[in-house]
């Protein structure tokens, strides 16, 4: 199969966060003719959205965007009964231009299950691994434990800080380059998340919340330039879709919704068809605990702009 890394999983089950929202928001919207055209999903993972909205829509046409190549093998797989319906392109969706215009494009901003929960990708603080975290490995690029060795420890403290919100951030900091310098660098993420959690207090390590997700989120943001990235999906966008079409975007932290919320209420070209997010209903949060923060946010490309 191409596009099959050596450590793909058996069952990369991308579970569609919001998929219910996002059907009923879709299905209120009769002006745009986007459920017999052509959608762009520029985050397509293991293809649990796209599969649910061609399944729903017979005459949707898709094209779905990734760089990983372990999502692209899995939603190969998952997208191959749909034939000439759905085409993968193999890349980030800021690089992206597309052929001819869309009437839908959908990005799900989320890390995926099956890339936090793979050891060898280096995201997660629950599973030891190499401090990676690059969304694709195959590409080059920074990995996190190059990251926190070039930075100094203020600017890698602020960049804790202002990617993660983490209020001990130069404690941080300060416990990462004293272990640096000290040991020459950390093992694996085990090693890191350990570290970050000695910078709490006793009793703060036992939250709800891991003590180390702050400081890898930002670390992670930072790899992968994921708020550049949505800088530009947001001003990219809206030149994809016909007039009426749609944008919907889902984000899964205030960095990301903030950035939505603010492109969708000043730019011109469009017209907000979510006036608040939409959010997870109890049930799906039970189900599916990660989506307890994601927020769906939907934008309507405006005609003559």
């Amino acid at each position: 199969m191409p596009d099959q890394p050596s450590h793909f999983p058996e069952a990369f089950a991308h579970v569609p966060v919001l998929a219910e929202p996002l059907l009923e928001a879709l299905a209120a919207s009769p002006e745009s003719p986007w459920e017999k055209g052509l959608f762009i999903d520029a985050t397509l993972g293991g293809a649990g959205h796209s599969a649910l909205l061609l399944d729903r829509y017979p005459q949707l046409r898709l094209i779905g965007l990734d760089q990983d190549p372990t999502a692209r093998s899995a939603a190969q797989v998952r997208l191959e009964p749909y034939g000439d319906r759905a085409e993968i392109v193999a890349t980030n969706f800021a690089d992206y231009q597309p052929e001819a215009p869309a009437d839908l494009v959908l990005a799900d901003l989320g890390v995926s299950s099956p890339q936090l929960d793979v050891a060898a990708r280096g995201f997660s603080f629950r599973l030891d691994g190499p401090l990676d975290m690059r969304m694709n490995p195959q590409g080059g690029g920074e990995t996190a434990a190059e990251l926190i060795e070039r930075l100094e420890e203020e600017p890698l403290a602020d960049l804790i800080y202002a990617y993660g919100e983490e209020r001990l951030s130069r404690r941080i900091a300060r416990r990462i380059k004293a272990d640096l310098k000290e040991n020459g660098g950390y093992a694996g993420t085990a090693d890191l998340a350990y570290a970050v959690a000695g910078c709490y207090p006793p009793k703060a390590r036992r939250g709800r919340i891991h003590p180390a997700t702050r400081t890898f989120q930002a670390l992670r943001i930072a790899v992968n330039d994921e708020l550049g990235v949505l800088d530009r999906l947001l001003q990219q966008a809206p030149d994809w879709l016909n007039p009426g079409g749609v944008l919907a975007i889902i984000s899964f932290h205030s960095l990301e919704d903030r950035r939505v919320k603010t492109a969708f209420l000043q730019d011109d070209r469009l017209a907000r068809i979510t006036r608040k997010p939409l959010v997870a209903a109890e049930a799906e949060e039970a189900a599916n605990p990660r989506s307890r923060s994601a927020k769906l946010r939907l934008a309507r490309r405006l005609p003559g702009n």
